[in-house]
């Protein structure tokens, strides 16, 4: 049987009930990213994956595409 996920908001929401942030759940082995306006839609990765993205954002390193 699936665990049930934990959502948690994204600390820079402005908290509330608003449906203008982002959300993540953990699980041991992924993480689960959704938009509050779209629940029932989430995107899932491993932790690394994730690290590499955000360090490519933070850098300026992400690649462009045309």
């Amino acid at each position: 049987m699936p665990t049930e996920l934990t959502w948690q908001k994204s600390s820079f929401s402005g908290g509330g009930e608003g449906n203008a942030c982002v959300e993540l759940a953990a699980s041991p082995t992924t993480i689960h990213l959704r938009e509050s306006d779209a629940p029932t839609t989430h995107l899932t990765t491993t932790p690394t994956s994730l690290a590499r993205l955000i360090q490519a954002i933070h850098t300026g390193t992400l690649p462009q595409h045309p």
